[in-house]
């Protein structure tokens, strides 16, 4: 209903031939789409080599740190893209601002933990023996790296960059804040055109190409992957740094990595306490205020939009984990069906959350559906991206548990209802909690769908990130860095709760 309608309501415009014309051909959108792939292309390749380094640190040695600095790597990457865009906007110097430069850079920093975690994580495994035979034949280790550690990566570094280029792609947050209104890209036009201009059909088919694109790019790094495979016995091959060189590798690129992972959020926080007449708690304290000077109204109620978030991400958490508990539940037990029902949960993943927030937009707009005013409808935005997240979290400790468990509890003389419960039911607190803190921390980060779906008075952090900054003065701008911290610290706490959650479990497992 809320994602299957909307869809099918957005191919409806798009059906329409003179829509699709009117709109390929309108002043300007040209300048658009090329930005938006040139800008993913840039961003996709510098992602690719500066993550380069750190995952070969990280898959090869073991260091003191290891773990937390890998930490520190990831944490940007479930970071909400607003708090990326507020953050950069922080460190980077005025003249930045509004340029392509700023876009890309922001880019780098959001993805690299994708290229660390998966390139990493299949170099790790890459077995040692083949490039030591390389080297005993005499190889340099350039021709070392180009003829045998490329090829047997190939797959990973495939993957990376696909997932690389279809968050740059769709990027909406960072781009809307550091890119302005002369870098505009798909998903930015789209919002615009639909919030701001009115022109809903223009909307629908930019986001229905967007989602041909996005087609084109999986199945072409599905395709590029498979033919890439390689048979190897795998096995874990990190060892500690031993000659000097090695101990100065190690130290310079994770020294130089976590420090570009940090100092972008340091530069916020410390922007959260500057005023146009020098450091203070102004910004802090007026939170609760929606003016700047008496007289003077803000049009944003900084903290409320704490307790709309909250209530949002409270909400959509029940949803999900309500909803993808009983997907993953009948998916476990499902054979073909299970396998159709997990591939349609998959389909809001693959849209971007502009899209489905102007479908929602445009579907839930008559009587007696006219739900557009509702305050329920953004948590459920919400929910449909975190809805996958939890049924992925739950599928694995459900397919562990074997028929045989079953059967000794109906065989010593349990109900099927009560072997059932006992048997899978009472595993499933500890992956609900950790998929519990997922889906938190994407509904506090939501920023496409609810920039849709929400109406003046119910402000989430994000939009009250976004409308602050776009406000004139230096207290509201550091009041929005304030409001971007906070929304750092709940996004980062509740991704902490949820990832020691998935420690426990897999210790106990």
């Amino acid at each position: 209903m809320f994602y299957a309608w909307p869809f099918a309501t957005l191919l409806g415009r798009v059906l329409q031939p003179s829509s699709v014309v009117d709109t390929l051909t309108s002043p300007g959108i040209g300048r658009v789409i090329w930005f938006t792939c040139w800008q993913a292309l840039v961003s996709t390749a510098l992602t690719m080599a500066i993550g380069f380094a750190p995952a070969y640190v990280v898959a090869r040695y073991r260091f003191r740190g290891r773990r937390a600095a890998l930490a520190i790597i990831t944490v940007p990457f479930m970071l909400p893209t607003v708090v990326v865009g507020a953050a950069f906007l922080a460190l980077l110097p005025e003249r930045w601002h509004g340029t392509a430069a700023a876009v890309v850079v922001a880019h780098v920093f959001f993805n690299v933990a994708v290229v660390v975690r998966l390139v990493g994580a299949m170099w790790a495994v890459l077995p040692t023996d083949l490039t030591a035979v390389a080297r005993t034949l005499g190889a340099s280790p350039a021709r070392v790296l180009r003829h045998v550690v490329l090829p047997l990566l190939r797959p990973a570094l495939y993957a990376a960059a696909s997932v690389v280029f279809i968050f740059t792609f769709t990027s909406f947050g960072a781009v809307k804040l550091l890119g302005g209104p002369s870098h505009p890209t798909i998903e930015v036009e789209i919002a615009r055109r639909a919030t701001q201009l009115g022109d809903i059909d223009a909307a629908a088919v930019l986001s229905i190409a967007q989602l041909i694109v996005l087609a084109v790019v999986v199945w072409w790094s599905a395709r590029w992957q498979r033919r890439s495979e390689h048979t190897f016995a795998a096995g874990r091959t990190t060892r500690r740094p031993r000659t000097r060189s090695e101990r100065r590798v190690v130290a310079v690129v994770m020294a130089t990595t976590v420090a570009a992972m940090v100092a972008p959020i340091a530069m916020m926080v410390a922007r959260s306490f500057r005023t146009s007449s020098g450091w203070s708690l102004t910004p802090w304290r007026t939170l609760g205020a929606n003016e700047v000077r008496p007289g003077i109204s803000l049009g944003v109620d900084p903290l409320g939009s704490l307790a709309v978030s909250l209530r949002y991400a409270a909400l959509a958490t029940a949803i999900s984990i309500v909803f993808g508990g009983l997907a993953a539940l009948t998916i476990a037990s499902a054979r073909r069906h299970g396998r159709l029902l997990d591939t349609g949960l998959l389909l809001p993943l693959g849209t971007s959350a502009v899209t489905i927030g102007l479908g929602m937009l445009i579907t839930f707009d008559t009587a007696p559906f006219d739900w557009r005013s509702a305050w329920w409808l953004p948590p459920i935005g919400h929910a449909l991206v975190a809805i996958p997240f939890v049924v992925r979290s739950l599928l694995p400790t459900l397919r562990s548990i074997s028929a045989d468990q079953r059967l000794a509890a109906v065989t010593l003389g349990a109900s099927p209802l009560r072997a059932w419960w006992e048997v899978e039911v009472r595993r499933l607190p500890g992956p609900l909690l950790s998929a519990a803190g997922f889906a938190a921390a994407i509904s506090l980060g939501e920023f496409g769908a609810t920039t849709f779906l929400t109406r003046s008075g119910r402000d989430s952090m994000p939009i009250a990130i976004d409308r602050l900054l776009g406000r004139a003065g230096a207290v509201p701008h550091a009041q929005a860095f304030a409001l971007a911290t906070m929304l750092f610290v709940l996004t980062a706490a509740v991704v902490a709760i949820a990832d020691r959650q998935e420690v426990v479990d897999a210790r106990r497992a």
